[in-house]
């Protein structure tokens, strides 16, 4: 069995609750409810995962942490952003007070763990960036913004020089990972930054790589859900859709169904009101050709702290093989995991 289960060569760029169910489906609060008709059996993979802020304050701070890591995120005027400078402050890690935003955020100060953080344009980022790594050479940049600015900003992190961790989805990934190649700059790139559900997609991979075609006949109904301000598909239900896909489904990404309507989320999906404005839920259900049998598969994920502190974890992970001078520069999560030292 062990010489079955090895690690996948390649993942694609994708808490506490998993629970396995054989037999009439439960309905709860953070299971999605009603979307699917008439199932013969099925079987159910839950993630769920309703985050507090009490779960950060109990992070340990790591050794890593206690050095002279800086950090800077961009953009901290965005929930994830905030998230990610609440989880990094929790592990200790530095806080430049420093970040870009849109031309009217320009000179906001915006308060985050009792640190004032400075909002610059667009028109001063080359020179501010360049000015902040001067003074903070351990830095490593964190990009949470928005899919049309992905590329930009890999050009403006490589042009001068900064590592980063990227967990903004979209953009033209081709040319992301050529100008981050080209350019000799560390970063993990990964637009899943949850460390549980990117163990599971690389068990997606796994099986895919393992059993190509066990699910060949196979229809496929793909529903995933996420705060209104989520403007693109997931990048998570797309790895996901690929690796069924490799297991001999046919499915285009088109097909995938997105719920961005509160009321929707709140009386279909099940969502929790109070994870309206930060939740993740995804289910994908696998009928064969006679209706006889069904499978689903499923993760739910309320809150942004499961993401905030995967991108810690990428964060020091990525410091690490800055100071070994590793020769390999571009990662991802699955590598984070690999690496087995995360808090």
């Amino acid at each position: 069995m062990a010489s079955m289960l090895k690690a996948p060569t390649f993942v694609s760029r994708q808490e506490k609750l998993v629970s396995f169910s054989v037999g009439r489906r439960r309905q709860d609060r953070c299971a999605p409810a009603g979307i699917f008709q008439k199932r013969a059996s099925f079987f159910t993979v839950a993630l769920a995962s309703s985050m507090s802020t009490a779960a950060a304050q109990h992070v340990q701070k790591s050794a890593l942490a206690k050095t002279d890591i800086s950090i800077m995120v961009n953009s901290c005027c965005g929930k994830m952003g905030k998230a990610v400078i609440k989880a990094a402050d929790s592990a200790g890690v530095h806080i430049v007070p420093v970040s870009f935003g849109a031309a009217e955020e320009s000179g906001q100060t915006v308060e985050v763990c009792g640190k004032e953080i400075l909002v610059h344009g667009p028109s001063e980022r080359e020179s501010i960036l360049a000015t902040v790594f001067q003074e903070n050479p351990n830095l490593i940049m964190v990009d949470y913004t928005v899919p049309a600015a992905v590329n930009a900003n890999a050009e403006l992190y490589c042009k001068v020089g900064v590592p980063f961790v990227m967990g903004t989805t979209g953009g033209d990934r081709d040319q992301l990972y050529k100008t981050v190649e080209d350019s000799g700059v560390y970063a993990v790139i990964s637009p899943q930054m949850g460390k549980q559900v990117v163990a599971f997609l690389a068990a997606m991979e796994i099986m895919a790589e393992q059993f190509p075609g066990a699910f060949s006949g196979y229809s496929l109904e793909v529903m995933e859900s996420h705060q209104a301000s989520k403007l693109d598909a997931s990048g998570t239900a797309k790895a996901v859709i690929s690796c069924f896909q490799k297991l001999g489904v046919s499915f285009d990404m088109n097909q995938i169904k997105l719920i961005r309507d509160p009321k929707q989320q709140l009386e279909m999906v099940g969502v929790p009101e109070e994870h309206l404005s930060g939740h993740a839920f995804h289910t994908y259900h696998l009928t064969s050709p006679d209706q006889t049998v069904s499978f689903e598969f499923q993760h739910n994920v309320c809150g942004r702290s499961i993401y905030a502190e995967g991108t810690v974890d990428a964060v020091l992970f990525l410091a690490k093989k800055i100071k070994s001078r590793a020769d390999k520069r571009i990662f991802n999560m699955i590598d984070v995991l690999r690496e087995g030292n995360m808090r």
